[in-house]
């Protein structure tokens, strides 16, 4: 029942947080450096009041082990917001994220040792060949769009280059965070408030290097227009408050629901698992924005979609082992 649970709030908080994501990435495609401190910043507050106990309770992990996890966790958020920068559109994103599959496989492989069958293998080529066809569909298609993403020139498309370069940096990192998240639990137990605050608190000073672009675009939200909603227009709060910084604390807020929901997941499934349910989410992220955002979205994109989804849920049909093989310590260690 917690993992359903968990996996209920995983579906409802990271798919509003996606909408408000994009809602604030059309306001402003930099703002992903912001966006991230705020959440890194709440959860951190958060976390520090109700699961440390404002630092007077002790840890049940080892500092130093923490302190690798943070390292990952926040290069692999900021580079997966910053690639937003980079002529990326958010379906794109989402489904570039969805390789997470891919990625821990491999990395299953080279670092713990690990086999899969046949069917899981023939999943996984299905998922490389599904980002592939997407992100060649979606390099034909800012060619000649009329978003804010358009490529129009040789520059734009180096600049895209680099932006598809940072999200697979970011896949790997991200694959091999939850490898070392899943050993670590073996070694200490699970205990994941407390990573969750420390994956969000230490990296804060980090920020600071960002302070710049960070300030630039706390600018940009505090020149934006207020929410024009006739609905929402009965909170008089919302008729004064410029609308990227109302999206933005839907985002922290929703974010905060989806983060604890995920770290709950890793004490009750295997890493593998995890990625199977977040993944699915992802794809029900993709279809909401493809249909209320009317990002363009082809048939190309549509066959490259099939295959990432299709092959995530070949590979789903091994759950159950996946769940039992969670209770048990693995059995290679990480080198």
């Amino acid at each position: 029942m917690k993992s359903l649970i968990a996996g209920l709030l995983v579906f409802v908080g990271c798919c509003s947080n996606v909408f408000f994501l994009e809602l604030l990435i059309k306001e402003d495609p930099g703002s992903g450096n912001l966006i991230t401190f705020a959440q890194f910043l709440v959860i951190a507050v958060e976390g520090f009041i109700t699961t440390m106990r404002f630092g007077t309770k002790k840890t049940q992990v080892p500092f130093t082990e923490y302190l690798k996890m943070v390292l990952m966790f926040f290069v692999v958020s900021v580079t997966n917001n910053y690639a937003l920068s980079f002529n990326i559109a958010l379906p794109l994103h989402m489904i570039f994220r969805a390789g997470s599959l891919l990625a821990n496989m491999v990395l299953g492989i080279l670092i713990l040792k690990k086999r899969y069958t046949a069917m899981k293998y023939l999943s996984v080529f299905m998922i490389s060949v599904g980002i592939c066809v997407c992100t060649i569909a979606s390099a034909k298609e800012l060619s000649h769009s009329d978003s804010e993403n358009q490529i129009t020139s040789f520059g734009d498309f180096v600049w895209w280059i680099v932006g598809i370069s940072l999200l697979t940096f970011a896949l790997f990192m991200s694959a091999r965070m939850g490898i070392m998240q899943e050993v670590m639990y073996s070694k200490f137990g699970k205990h994941p408030r407390e990573a969750l605050f420390f994956t969000h608190a230490l990296p804060l000073p980090g920020f600071l290097l960002l302070f710049t672009d960070i300030s630039k675009h706390i600018g940009v939200a505090n020149m934006s227009a207020p929410l024009d909603s006739t609905v929402l227009s009965v909170i008089p709060l919302l008729n004064v408050l410029p609308r990227m910084w109302i999206y933005l604390l839907g985002n922290v807020l929703t974010q905060s629901v989806c983060i604890n929901a995920v770290f709950v997941l890793t004490t009750e499934c295997s890493s593998l698992a995890v990625t199977l349910i977040v993944t699915l989410r992802k794809f029900v992220s993709l279809l909401f924005s493809i249909w209320y955002f009317q990002n363009p979205f082809t048939l190309l994109h549509w066959f490259g979609t099939v295959l990432v989804f299709g092959g995530t849920l070949v590979f789903g049909f091994g759950i159950p082992g996946l769940m039992r093989q969670s209770k048990s310590k693995p059995k290679s260690k990480v080198n």
